[in-house]
């Protein structure tokens, strides 16, 4: 089969020089205090620019979306001038870059922002954890268990709603090539999307419907904001952890995928299982995404290059996303290209690692003789 992944692709007028994206990652790596992007972060990017399309990793639109600490956000202007040296750096190197817009709703403690989680319902996120550093010896990140949140007024939606907008705003601001709506995962957007943790019974809640009139307000918003061509919408209809699992979310995300053809954003952004023995996302449903939205899908999800082709040659997917092997390889095009031996995880206490270049931007490019 031909290898595709390494075909251009133009995305609504965004055009990639190939079809490798790298996936969104948290590496808890922002400046304290004001959790601010970095010159660390710009060159941890910056290495990583080979993707023909960089989603940064997720940023809160607001304090009270923060649930894990020294993430990044947007809402302020010390925030936007932070990543500016990021994007600056990426676009240097030839890349494009969206900025993920995040709210984690229920997934999140006051030892974390010093904040009551809120979320569509009142409903505690059974055996889910978020993480801080409150200085333990070797630096590693402490799990500690999400708090009961509070249920979310119409007022609290609107705030949100805004709060999205205006991230958008400042994203752009920030140089950014685009942004996408984090409705995957668990967090807030998922939360209103599925009936487990979608108790209300006012337009927010009851029908599939109403569950994802908040998703649809938010995109309306961003897209007025920033233009369609520039929003994307990431979703994870396989994945139940931090306690989603619901019976109707296959139907749910198809309602949703109408709306955002309707809309007209520029991508819908599946984030599939990435555990070695996940459920395989069965063709019927990519076949009914691909009916039921026109523009640009990407999957993401430990996919090797392989699977990637395959998704691709079938039409299934335009782009597809890879996470952890950009993570160890920054150069992770050139290497799937000669089929070069891949850097490993050095050290999983890394992964978040509080702000130090020690497995973030130290793992080696291949040497090409």
């Amino acid at each position: 089969m031909k290898n595709t992944l390494f075909t251009p692709y133009n995305m609504n007028g965004i055009s990639l020089e190939n079809r490798f994206l790298m996936a969104p990652m948290t590496r808890s790596r922002a400046s304290q205090p004001g959790d601010v992007p970095n010159q660390l972060m710009a060159e941890y990017y910056g290495q990583r620019a080979s993707a023909g399309l960089i989603i940064s990793e997720a940023t809160q639109v607001s304090m009270q979306g923060m649930g894990y600490a020294k993430t990044p956000g947007i809402y302020t202007q010390e925030q936007i001038e932070g990543w500016k040296l990021v994007t600056d750096e990426v676009h240097k190197k030839g890349s494009k870059i969206f900025l993920q817009l995040w709210h984690v709703g229920r997934v999140s403690s006051s030892k974390v922002n010093g904040l009551q989680p809120i979320a569509p319902s009142s409903k505690i996120a059974k055996e889910t954890t978020v993480y801080i550093f409150d200085g333990a010896p070797n630096g590693d990140a402490t799990f500690v268990p999400v708090e009961e949140p509070r249920e979310m007024t119409q007022e609290d939606i609107n705030q949100v709603i805004e709060e999205f907008r205006v991230g958008a705003k400042n994203a752009i601001e920030a140089g950014f090539d685009g942004v996408e709506i984090h409705g995957a995962n668990g967090y807030l957007i998922d939360q209103f999307l599925r009936s487990n943790s979608n108790e209300r019974t006012d337009n927010y809640g009851g029908s599939k419907e109403n569950r994802v009139r908040i998703l649809t307000e938010i995109t309306e918003a961003v897209a007025k904001e920033v233009g369609t061509e520039k929003t994307g919408v990431r979703l994870s209809p396989f994945i139940s952890f931090k306690d989603m699992n619901d019976p109707e979310i296959l139907e749910t995300i198809q309602i949703a995928a109408k709306d955002l053809e309707r809309i007209g954003v520029t991508y819908i952004h599946l984030c599939e299982a990435d555990w070695d023995d996940a459920p395989e996302i069965p063709n019927d449903f990519r076949v009914q995404l691909r009916s039921n939205f026109s523009k640009t899908i990407i999957a993401t999800g430990n996919k090797t290059p392989e699977q990637a082709n395959d998704l691709l040659g079938k039409n299934l997917v335009d782009l597809v996303g890879f996470g952890r092997k950009f993570l160890t390889n920054p150069d992770y095009p050139k290497r799937v290209e000669l089929n070069a031996t891949m850097n490993e995880i050095s050290d999983n206490h890394t992964l978040f690692g509080g702000g130090t270049a020690r497995g973030y931007t130290d793992y080696p490019f291949l040497e090409v003789n």
